[in-house]
């Protein structure tokens, strides 16, 4: 071997070597929908006095951490997301309640000196002046209190501690003040104190609530009250709760739960199982087609596959990224596309190998993967391309795909491109197999395309018919989402699902009925794949998802929850236009990126394909009344990419030929290549089926819908690529013809002495 095959494989052993390292001593950071917990997400608005912006965003953060320390929950974690919105996770938290109580109360604690009390009727709004309010009186049911503007608000506050005074039953609140704080406080009580009416009060407001409002002695007339206060009567609970608010510090804006999600731990712990096991057995049925086919080159092929998994693992728990359930889907499906690059380089070094036995296996294959590098870079970036909207336009566990999907590619070209390669090269080097390279499984072009040459298929004179074929197919999926509807996720309508697993079956016909009679008819109760309860519902209190909770535990004999997702209704809206926005950037980038590589006839020819591709995907689920919701998006998007992956392919092929030929038409060129590329793209198509099969069959319920349309997809595209794309394109070409251009290729000759081709 030369020097520079043998510096490739000490770098290839030096770069596994480190992954396994990184993979041993450092753990995954699991999302909580895989550990199980609760995810809330909050809205800050922007008040008269201060902007929702980042800064006063990430002041509101610090804020809530104080909040959430103070609860005593392990390892929380609160980031901000955007300019003006919070996400809090709480590992292991399953009753959300009291964290969601605590949390989402924006705590504006305010001063104010009482005007006017005893009021049986709320003064209506015309007859207050600016900044004055009226509010229920704690003191008795029925009455208000008339109160002036705030003399001293939430951030003049020190700190605030639960206390018991001596020989005393109830509990106060002690609070200190800030500098300014004191100043305004001796200031209203000394007003106060000296009042010779019913106004001798000051009233502690938080969240529009008096919580209590204490007379002020008239032997703080007229000094006031100096230093700190008390305010008094509380059991020891609420003295607690009112001292966390206030010593955690006033929020300096509202903030809005707008999504609320909580996953059960062994729903997480049977999907990481699922997907392993999934994962395994589709590499399993993967090596073992890809070894029938390529037979020595397939088996290395496999064990670079091997190391493939544990480079995207290292990256993963290296950047320290969240492995979420879409991640973990989007992690086994890269196993699926690891494969395609080899299979890219094996056909060309096949090609090259009939065209010139004489000249080595090795030239063969190295040859092999120069042509074939231009066709993996173009069709591995249409797939980033759309994981990179995942994240940036996704929410949730989502961009948890968006970033396992891109970490896969990239780690796949690597296995490809220098591990598969490195192992291929050193293995037809040797002498015994130069001398038997059949067992290679590049001494033929294979039965498909020996099949296909044979029979020279002239596909494109059918071109219209195989366009009417896919417009038919467009408006029966058309049909489906217009005439039948989409059954939209909770994600994109607003409102809560939770989903149970009970202790004995119960029918959906009887959960209905329980949790109708508990007051809730108007919620849709279906019975799930994996024989759990789901309740699908508009907006309800947490309080109200627990008597749920109840009904259906006592129809069953207990119920247990595993998943509650709760979102607001104008988040949903969100939601939905960000997924058209993402689909619109989608296409956009996608054609465009095309139109750069190739020309805009190819880019318009690739959109319209995934178009076609996605909408009947889409039409399928509508049809069978599958959700729409984050999960298939992931699916959709990934489409996407899976789509344009396949066009390109087919299209880099038509360009070689096109530029390499004379006299040729494009019509008989395009479908000359279509035919050559055709075996990359059934064992291709394979190889990543096996993978989806096995997690549509033992990816439990959660997974289940996410492989079916990566499925569809997946065969959707592949008839698309050579059936829709290329004939669209032979169309354009005649409507803006690719100009043919000689253009000077490099001559490929063998390695010489030192490895090195030329």
């Amino acid at each position: 071997m030369s020097r520079g095959v043998w510096l490739r494989l000490l770098l290839v052993l030096g770069l596994l070597g480190a992954c396994a390292a990184l993979a041993l001593t450092q753990e995954p950071r699991l999302g909580l929908d895989l550990r199980g917990g609760t995810q809330i997400t909050l809205e800050t608005s922007s008040t008269d006095r201060v902007e929702a912006n980042a800064e006063s965003t990430d002041r509101a953060v610090e804020i809530l951490r104080g909040r959430v320390d103070a609860l005593g929950i392990s390892e929380p974690t609160l980031t901000r997301a955007g300019e003006n919105r919070i996400i809090v996770e709480l590992p292991d938290v399953q009753d959300p309640r009291e964290a969601v109580e605590t949390i989402g109360r924006t705590a504006q604690l305010t001063a104010r000196p009482v005007l006017e009390e005893g009021l049986t009727a709320e003064p209506e709004p015309g007859s207050l002046k600016d900044g004055e309010i009226a509010l229920a009186d704690p003191d008795g049911p029925g009455t208000f209190l008339k109160l002036g503007p705030p003399v001293l608000e939430g951030e003049d506050v020190n700190s605030a501690e639960a206390q018991q005074p001596q020989n005393a039953t109830a509990y106060v609140v002690a609070v200190s003040f800030t500098g300014p704080g004191k100043t305004a406080w001796r200031e209203v009580t000394g007003r106060a104190a000296c009042a010779q009416d019913m106004t001798s009060r000051v009233a502690f407001v938080l969240d529009d609530e008096v919580i209590s409002a204490p007379n002020v002695g008239p032997e703080f007339c007229p000094a006031g009250i100096p230093g700190d206060t008390q305010i008094e009567y509380f059991t020891r609970d609420e003295a607690e709760s009112l001292s966390i608010l206030i010593e955690g510090g006033a929020l300096p804006l509202p903030v809005e739960v707008i999504e609320q999600r909580t996953v059960g731990p062994t729903l997480g712990d049977a999907a990481i199982e699922a997907s392993w096991k999934a994962a395994l057995l589709g590499l399993a049925l993967t090596a073992l087609f890809i070894g029938l086919v390529y037979r020595l080159v397939g088996f290395l092929a496999t064990l670079a596959l091997s190391s493939y998994a544990l480079l995207a693992y290292a990256v993963l728990v290296g950047l320290g990224s969240t492995l979420t359930l879409p991640g973990l889907a989007g992690f086994v499906l890269a196993i699926g596309l690891a494969i395609d690059a080899n299979v890219l380089v094996f056909e060309r070094a096949r090609e090259e190998y009939r065209a010139a036995p004489s000249a080595g296996l090795r030239r063969a294959l190295m040859i092999g993967f120069n042509k074939a590098w231009t066709a993996i870079i173009d069709s591995n970036v249409t797939t980033l391309l759309a994981a990179a909207l995942l994240f940036f336009l996704g929410s949730g566990p989502i961009k948890g795909f968006g970033v396992t999907l891109s970490i896969g590619v990239l780690a796949s070209m690597i296995s490809a491109l220098l591990i598969a390669r490195v192992m291929t090269e050193v293995a037809v080097s040797s002498k015994p197999v130069e001398r038997r390279p059949a067992i290679t499984g590049l001494a033929t072009v294979g039965r498909v395309r020996t099949y296909l040459e044979r029979r020279n298929p002239d596909l494109m004179r059918r071109r219209r018919l195989w366009l009417v074929l896919s417009g038919i197919a467009l408006v029966a999926a058309l049909a489906g989402i217009f005439g039948k509807g989409l059954n939209l996720g909770v994600e994109f309508t607003g409102g809560r699902v939770l989903e149970y697993s009970t202790t004995q079956p119960i029918s959906a016909d009887d959960a209905r009925e329980a949790v109708s009679a508990a007051g809730f008819p108007e919620a849709t109760v279906q019975e799930s794949d994996d024989d759990k309860i789901s309740v699908r519902i508009g907006q309800i209190t947490d309080d109200e998802a627990v008597v749920i909770e109840e009904a259906i535990g006592d129809a069953s004999g207990g119920a247990t929850k595993e998943r509650d997702e709760k979102i607001g209704a104008s988040l949903g809206d969100e939601l939905r236009n960000k997924a058209l926005i993402a689909f619109g950037i989608a296409f956009l980038a996608q054609m465009l990126y095309l139109a750069i590589r190739f020309k805009w006839t190819f880019g318009l020819a690739a959109v319209l394909a995934m178009f076609h591709d996605v909408v009947i995907v889409t039409g399928v689920f509508a049809w069978l009344g599958k959700p729409i919701d984050g999960v298939f998006l992931a699916a959709a998007m990934t489409i996407v990419g899976l789509s344009v992956n396949d066009t390109v392919v087919v299209f880099d092929r038509i360009r070689e030929r096109w530029f390499g030929s004379k006299d040729e038409s494009f019509a008989s060129l395009a479908n000359r290549a279509a035919v050559e590329t055709m075996p990359r793209t059934v064992n291709t198509g394979l190889g990543a089926m096996f993978i989806l099969a096995a997690l549509a069959i033992m990816g439990g319920d959660s997974l289940r819908d996410f492989s079916i349309a990566l499925l569809l997809g997946l065969g959707i595209g592949t008839y698309s690529s050579v059936f829709t794309a290329t004939p669209l394109l032979t169309y354009l070409q005649q409507v803006a013809p690719l100009d043919r251009a000689s253009r000077q290729k490099r001559e490929v000759r063998a390695p010489d002495d030192s490895g090195a081709v030329i």
